[in-house]
């Protein structure tokens, strides 16, 4: 679920971030906007790490147990940046923060990065598709689930490096959490994150794209850092730490529209980006920033980035506020894409039909209405790849909406691979969006 990112920040979270005693690569991990993470494991990469490890069991790197943080930093550094094989630019300086800094930080951050009235919108979409409880709020599940599961964050706009110093210093989570944020300060400098397009806000699927791209790359280098870096002890030790009961009692009751966006970039990113390096070592991941996915689908399916299918371009009526009446405006408008499809279907039926039947996705775009005395409505139109793919969505789909808070249904556009979900806070509402539409209630 996409809120905005008009400054984001790359994150790392604690989210189950370990690596199993067997050293296959894992994950270390935000709204879908900006980037959040989970580490499970995974395939092994084609490239095969040859930098000695800089750390043993101790909190301390090896060889020196009196070295300091700095000394640390720079010793990931040393082995983080030859296995990425990017060459540094500049020096980073990271930061350790506290639990209770990283929450003041997550919550004026999310307040000011999101304002209310886009909030609202997102409340009112998750709403209508039977997503998100009538008395949730937004801002509460998003400040609450990034203060339990961030672990450190890289924020390209000015530079800066945080860590979470939840074991009081350089632990094992510190350093492979530093691990996962240089590969971004790295990523930064020779690829330039600002200007990649995260902070477009009606771009949420072609934001998540490109996101897992960055997520993936990092959490690859984080895994195969560890692998060099961290003695048997120690990859038992971060196992243990990830099963922090309290932090994964929090994620397993947050909405799984938030839990399953804040791992996506880093579990599906990861695939993505190891199939690349496996075809084309690090120069086909580092041609993937010039040429990044374009959509959710094209990590989900790595073939259709590899074909370069785009999604299909799906148009809103540029009226549509205006037919609905006075004092109708359009307060959202996005891409759902097949990521969130799909979170939506399979959570709302089960994961085996809702997985087949967001697969043939070809595109969408959706539109959060709000009108006077409360009133609101959501126009969705979707493409699919072929009349059956759009038969099987749009039975899923009206199963979907039995969850929602208002009133709605699935109806054939133009030809047969096009479904529209419209829904209202009412009959009357959905009538006259139907109407406006001009589709056939």
């Amino acid at each position: 679920m996409r809120t905005s990112s008009r400054r984001p920040s790359i994150l790392a979270v604690l989210l189950l971030v370990a690596l199993p005693v067997a050293c296959s690569p894992t994950v270390s991990p935000s709204p879908s906007s900006t980037g959040i993470a989970t580490a499970s494991p995974s395939a092994t990469p084609a490239a095969t790490p040859s930098t000695p490890a800089s750390a043993s069991a101790s909190s301390e790197p090896s060889g020196n147990p009196a070295t300091d943080d700095a000394t640390t930093y720079r010793l990931i550094e040393d082995v983080v940046a030859p296995l990425r094989e990017l060459e540094p630019k500049q020096d980073v300086d990271p930061q350790l923060l506290s639990e209770e800094e990283l929450k003041e930080r997550t919550e004026q951050s999310f307040s000011e990065d999101n304002p209310a009235e886009l909030v609202e919108a997102n409340e009112v979409l998750l709403r209508a598709l039977g997503m998100l409880e009538e008395d949730a709020s937004l801002t509460d599940l998003y400040v609450e689930l990034l203060g339990s599961q961030v672990a450190g964050f890289y924020d390209p706009a000015v530079d800066e490096l945080y860590v979470v110093a939840r074991s009081g210093g350089l632990g094992v989570s510190e350093r492979i959490t530093y691990a996962h944020e240089y590969t971004h300060a790295l990523q930064d400098q020779h690829f330039d994150l600002e200007g990649f397009g995260l902070d477009e806000i009606g771009e949420g699927d072609r934001t998540l794209g490109r996101l897992a791209l960055i997520e993936g790359d990092a959490t690859a280098v984080m895994s195969l850092w560890a692998q060099e870096a961290l003695s048997p002890e120690e990859l038992v030790d971060l196992f243990q730490e990830s099963l922090d009961p309290e932090s994964l009692e929090i994620l397993e009751r947050m909405p799984p529209i938030l839990r399953e966006s804040l791992t996506f970039p880093y579990q599906t990113g990861l695939q993505f980006v190891l199939g690349l390096q496996r075809d084309g070592g690090w120069d086909a991941v580092d041609a993937a920033y010039a040429d990044p996915p374009a959509s959710s689908e094209q990590v989900m399916h790595p073939e259709k980035y590899a074909d370069r299918e785009a999604p299909l371009d799906v148009e809103l009526p540029s009226d549509l506020a205006a037919e609905m009446g006075d004092g109708w405006a359009v307060t959202y408008e996005d891409t759902f894409g097949e990521f969130q499809t799909q979170v939506w279907l399979r959570n709302a039926i089960d994961a085996t039909t809702g997985n087949a039947a967001a697969a043939g996705w070809g595109g969408d775009r959706f539109a959060v209405l709000q009108g006077p005395d409360e009133a609101w409505a959501l126009a969705m139109a979707t493409e699919w790849d072929t009349t059956t793919d759009a038969t099987e969505f749009e039975s899923a789909a009206v199963a979907g909406l039995t969850g929602s808070t208002g009133v709605g249904q699935v109806l054939p556009g133009e030809g047969g691979t096009v479904r529209w979900v419209v829904v209202g806070s009412d009959d009357a509402t959905l009538e006259r969006l139907a109407g406006v539409l001009g589709l056939a209630g």
